[in-house]
């Protein structure tokens, strides 16, 4: 028995050293199983995808490329740490602001009012269209005062091209009565007195403080929504949980532009329907790469608004806005 099992001892030694050696003279890289070669989203096919060249070069951020190729990536089947997560989210951020450093509010207004008004036409249709009816809207009632006093019907017919109108113009006559009777006709920079106006959420009061006062605050539209769980920052539905969750990962000063950074990827890049993978700055961070189109040509026909050389949303965009402006209503 002694001897057998030393010769069986032997046998399995040279088994092991064979099988060693043949490991040792396959290529790098090869595999038993195709599946490995598959693209995964924080993997080496998302570090290559393409840059937009011309002047969609100019906008990707210059620590992209090859040092968001660099990182680390999660061994299959392990789930990202929430430390990992938060590092991963703020250089998202931070990727975003040198896509985007022009972000802002898309919504034309000259003042608290205007951007309040404007905010609520919003609801159910696109910055443009209200952009497109504003004008006229606030021609004919530049004040709190002027607004709830005005007639239903007129006031109906100014804003039906933005939809719901007889529901938006019940709101806009509440909320103008509101801050005419209790606030003197001026717009309240707190979110407890914005948020018991007529028409007016938490989404509505955050787009007013972070822009019109300089408080900052977390927009969660359908934009914001859907990309925070496409990133999986969140997996949360509920807006107001939502605006908890992603506040906790980023200091109080970001809020503002991040909201404006990540609302401009979702309009421009990453749609709700198909994302523009192949053409995304940030594809090498996203753990849903490959949802949308990865080949290059086909996603850079993809991209909206001045990424895709058309027509912001504002008709008076900022000054260092690199698109064009909007064309008024009934032009377009």
């Amino acid at each position: 028995m002694g001897e057998q099992g030393a010769g069986n001892r032997k046998n399995v030694k040279k088994t092991a050293e064979s099988r060693s050696g043949s490991a040792k003279s396959r290529p790098t890289g090869a595999t038993a199983s195709g599946s490995a070669r598959r693209a995964k989203p924080d993997g080496d096919v998302a570090a290559r995808a393409p840059k937009p060249d011309g002047d969609e070069a100019a906008r990707v951020p210059k620590s992209g490329g090859d040092e968001a190729a660099r990182v680390p990536k999660r061994k299959p089947g392990r789930p990202e740490s929430h430390l990992a997560m938060v590092r991963r989210a703020r250089r998202i951020n931070r990727e975003l602001a040198e896509v985007y450093p022009y972000a802002h509010p898309e919504l034309d207004f000259r003042n608290p009012f205007e951007l309040l008004v404007a905010t609520v036409l919003s609801a159910q249709t696109t910055d443009l269209r209200v952009n497109q009816t504003t004008p006229a809207l606030f021609a004919a009632y530049p004040t709190p005062e002027d607004m709830a006093a005005a007639v239903p019907e007129e006031l109906e017919e100014l804003i039906r091209p933005t939809g719901f109108f007889r529901a938006k113009a019940k709101s806009l006559l509440g909320l103008s009565a509101a801050l005419r009777d209790d606030f003197g006709g001026e717009v309240p920079g707190r979110l407890a007195d914005l948020v018991k106006l007529p028409g007016v959420g938490r989404k509505t009061a955050n787009v007013v403080l972070g822009n019109a006062f300089g408080v900052p605050g977390i927009t969660v539209d359908t934009h914001f929504g859907r990309l925070v769980r496409r990133w999986k920052w969140t997996d949360q539905e509920d807006p107001e949980k939502v605006e908890a969750e992603i506040a906790a990962i980023f200091p109080k000063s970001e809020w503002t532009m991040l909201s404006h950074r990540v609302i401009f990827h979702g309009r421009r890049v990453c749609h709700a329907r198909k994302p523009a993978c192949g053409a995304c700055p940030i594809a090498p961070l996203c753990p849903s790469y490959g949802e949308g189109e990865t080949d290059p040509e086909k996603a850079r026909k993809l991209l909206k608004y001045e990424m895709g050389g058309r027509p912001g949303q504002r008709l008076n965009p900022p000054a260092d806005y690199p698109g064009s402006p909007a064309p008024p209503l009934g032009t377009d």
